[in-house]
């Protein structure tokens, strides 16, 4: 909560008037108890030497007696005390007493030159303090001593009455000086007021001219020069905003990547497309330093070797870590009066990128896909025309090797179209409710007369009340048939095939575990590469494309799932995929 100067310097001056009211009444009090210990000391001296000059007759009841009652007319309490602390004779006849040796009076005027001993302690039976005179009589035998106790008299009604004075006094004095201050300070404050609210229209965009002040004092001639300089800040920041609006929208309509960096290597300035690209938080980046808010060690350098004012430089650079994106960058320099500074620029080339490299790497893999059923191709047709036509023996035997050769060259072909269709992010999908039992069965009846040719086994195993998911029908029959083939083609004769589905968090998860020969760790993370064999020789043999796995992976994270394998040398492989359900 806000507090103006005023309150904030009354109430401080409220506390200061407390704080000396406090210290002068516990001064008072302080005072008075002292004065009043001084006048019932001097009165139990004046006792103590009359006392000394008619001393007691301890050995004589009646004239004791006398002697207490002389004293105890003067309002006093007297005991007659042994030099070992023993209570001879008591003013108020008090049969049994404690030993007095261990108080202070008496330890004093036993000990003291003077003879000598004073002390005030608090009284429980009396509820007040009392202040002892102890004087040591050496008229007898024996020393002893005779202490005097005076009760004090009470403070309260003192007090009161020298507070009420003290407070009505202060009390008057706060009053007639708020006034006078209140009258004072707010005609003052209004003025500081009348300024502060114009500052604040001024900061906010209001800059209609303020009042003229009619005093002549120094703050009129404040409120003359704040108008006149509002007044000249408002245009120059109407020209400057117009300026900056439309560089502004220009800008933030640029689909390129823009940012203004200056001499200190702070981000002056970012459009929106600027931290998409790096994937800045919106407006964190502005002000910090190019290192820190960028991490790209390619721009910051390109930035560093303008920024003293050199040529133009360009170059690309890659962003992202699941999803890498190439971007053309150009940094040029900027010259100014004050300082330099660099524009750097970010045009997105990633598909034209992509396409480069789809384009490439279907042609290296194409090359190397085709080279070896083209070359059987050639050479038995070769073979055939070179005379083996009219050889019975073999002509069919290799008309047959070339059919099997340009069979695996459809298939290829088919399966790089495929890929490339769904890589192009040209895959459709017909999303709609699967049966989760129908479709591992409709899988595994097709691969049954394989397996059965091969002696090989295969188990079903679908969790009971599975829950359906949600997908297309076709292409998760593609993924599950490519593993079930792949359980088929690398498991033994006399071995077996598990294929299971499970409920899991929101999702099914489908298993394909075999007990063939499985996969080295070292090739695990490069399985669902494309073109990929463990063994080429024996996938080949297999008429393998090399493409399945890879496009199983395609399909697999195109429904928003997940496709793992887990396996060792000997032991089979379990391949996992998960699709979510409905």
């Amino acid at each position: 909560m806000r507090v103006s100067q005023f309150w904030r310097l009354g109430l401080t001056f409220l506390a200061l008037v407390l704080a000396i009211l406090i210290c002068v009444d516990w001064f008072a009090a302080g005072s008075l108890r002292s004065q009043l210990v001084r006048d019932r000391y001097t009165q139990l001296l004046r006792l103590g030497r009359a006392a000394l000059e008619h001393p007691p007759r301890l050995d004589d009841a009646q004239s004791l007696d006398g002697w207490f009652a002389q004293f105890s007319a003067a309002g006093a309490r007297v005991m007659v005390i042994a030099s070992d602390g023993n209570v001879l004779a008591d003013s108020q006849h008090q049969l049994e007493w404690e030993n007095q040796a261990g108080q202070p009076e008496i330890r004093d005027a036993l000990a003291s030159g003077s003879g000598q001993g004073q002390a005030v302690r608090y009284d429980p039976a009396l509820r007040r303090d009392v202040e002892y005179f102890a004087v040591r009589d050496t008229a007898h035998a024996s020393a002893v001593v005779l202490r005097f106790a005076l009760p004090l008299p009470s403070t309260e009604e003192e007090m009161v009455e020298f507070r009420r004075k003290l407070w009505l006094a202060s009390l008057v004095i706060v009053l007639i000086a708020a006034a006078v201050s209140i009258v004072l300070s707010h005609r003052y404050s209004s003025r500081v007021e009348r300024l502060r609210d114009f500052a604040k229209h001024a900061a906010a965009g209001d800059f209609t001219p303020i009042s003229r002040d009619r005093s002549n004092d120094d703050l009129a001639e404040l409120s003359d020069a704040l108008g006149g300089t509002v007044a000249q800040l408002g245009q120059t920041i109407r020209t400057l905003t117009d300026e900056r609006n439309r560089s502004a929208a220009i800008l933030s309509s640029m689909i390129e990547g823009v940012a203004v960096v200056g001499s200190d290597e702070r981000v002056l300035y970012c459009n929106r497309a600027f931290e998409q690209i790096l994937e800045l938080q919106e407006g964190s980046s502005q002000g910090k330093k190019l290192v820190e808010a960028l991490r790209q060690a390619e721009l910051v350098s390109a930035v560093r070797q303008v920024l003293p004012g050199g040529e133009e430089v360009t170059g690309e650079v890659e962003v992202g870590t699941i999803r890498r994106r190439s971007f053309s960058v150009t940094a040029a320099p900027v010259q100014a009066a004050r300082e330099n500074s660099a524009v750097l620029v970010l045009h997105d080339i990633t598909e034209l990128r992509r396409l480069e490299r789809v384009r490439r790497d279907f042609v290296a893999n194409v090359s190397h896909e085709f080279k070896t059923p083209l070359t059987a191709i050639q050479g038995f047709a070769e073979t055939l025309l070179g005379g083996a036509l009219d050889d019975m023996a073999n002509r069919e035997r290799f008309v047959e090797i070339i059919r099997e050769h340009s069979q695996r060259l459809a298939r290829l072909t088919d399966d790089l179209l495929k890929l490339s269709r769904i890589e192009a992010g040209q895959l459709d999908l017909e999303v709609r409710s699967v049966n989760v039992a129908a479709l591992i069965h409709s899988c595994v009846e097709t691969a049954r007369f394989k397996a059965q040719a091969k002696g090989l086994r295969v188990d079903v195993q679908v969790q009971p009340g599975i829950p359906d998911i949600r997908g297309d029908n076709a292409r998760l029959a593609e993924v599950l048939q490519n593993l079930v083939d792949n359980a088929l083609q690398y498991t033994p004769a006399g071995g077996r095939i598990d294929v299971q589905a499970r409920a899991e968090d929101h999702s099914v998860v489908f298993t394909v575990a075999d007990t063939g020969i499985g996969i080295p760790e070292s090739d695990l993370e490069r399985i669902f590469e494309r073109f990929y064999r463990v063994d080429d020789a024996r996938s080949r043999e297999a008429g393998g494309t090399g493409l399945g796995l890879s496009i199983a992976r395609h399909i697999v994270e195109a429904h928003g799932g997940r496709i793992w394998v887990e396996s060792a040398i000997g032991q089979g492989s379990r391949f996992y995929f998960s699709i979510a359900t409905t």
